[in-house]
């Protein structure tokens, strides 16, 4: 893989610098290996359980410091600007999710409501029955169903625990609705990194560890794909996967030889 044009770097978060709050092997020396090149970064993350200031507050516990919350872009984020795009400011949302995404859909301008017309799903780890039924109850009464990312698993320390695509799942199972998906792979959340970074698609790569949503999002786009195997994607997986990147690699460290090495170290 050809690193000597790359000028920006969308990076994955969970699977790749940490696994819930662990964090992972090198994620800190990554951010000084940027700042060294003049590599510009975006985190980019379909979890959208937390705001960005809550993500510039865990990297900072992870000893990450300089990191603004206008370079973290998150499925929520892509949620907030598509509604905003969509409905009038002041418009009612019923939102399953965490105290992240609920704030930052009230701080856009939308009044959260438990009957609105509009219901937007994400992770909640703190998901009941209840909040399951309440958001059946208005999707199938005819609220847009709005989901933020669609992935099946999220990686944690103890292995991989159902994602905001499972709760999407049983959503459309109980309404025989489809939601409107926001995050990777679809473009909304590639297109908003690169208006962070500023850089061109073609010096521009995606460091993720999931397939299906990293890695292909990203080459759908026209970006350039590094897999690190930290995550939800294995070796054995990639000898089946109709995806395949430009790059694998085993860890950040190995990443960053690898690109440490095309460039005299």
């Amino acid at each position: 893989m050809d690193f000597s044009t790359v000028q920006g770097v969308i990076l994955d978060m969970d699977g790749v610098l940490w696994r819930g709050d662990q964090p992972l092997l090198g994620a800190a020396a990554l951010f000084a290996f940027f700042s060294e090149r003049g590599v510009r970064f975006v985190a980019a993350t379909n979890n959208s359980s937390k705001s960005p200031a809550d993500y510039v507050a865990k990297l900072a516990q992870m000893g990450i410091s300089g990191v603004d919350e206008s370079q973290i872009v998150t499925s929520g984020t892509a949620t907030v600007t598509y509604l905003q795009a969509h409905y009038p400011a002041g418009s009612s949302v019923h939102v399953l999710g965490g105290d992240g995404l609920k704030q930052m859909v009230a701080a856009a301008g939308f009044a959260l409501s438990d009957d609105a017309p509009v219901v937007v799903a994400g992770i909640d780890f703190a998901l009941t029955y209840q909040k399951l039924k309440q958001a059946a109850r208005l999707i199938r009464g005819g609220a847009d169903f709005i989901g933020t990312n669609a992935d099946a698993t999220f990686p944690m320390p103890d292995g991989l625990a159902p994602g905001a695509g499972s709760l999407l799942a049983a959503l459309q199972t109980a309404t025989d609705r489809e939601p409107i998906i926001m995050g990777k792979p679809n473009a909304p959340m590639f297109e908003a990194a690169l208006r962070v970074l500023g850089t061109g698609v073609g010096n521009t790569l995606m460091v993720g560890d999931r397939l299906n949503t990293d890695i292909l999002g990203a080459q759908t786009v026209g970006l350039r794909a590094a897999l690190v195997l930290t995550g939800v994607t294995h070796a054995d997986d990639l000898a089946i996967s109709a995806v395949h990147p430009d790059g694998v690699y085993n860890d950040l460290p190995a990443l960053m030889a690898a690109w440490s090495g095309q460039n005299g170290g």
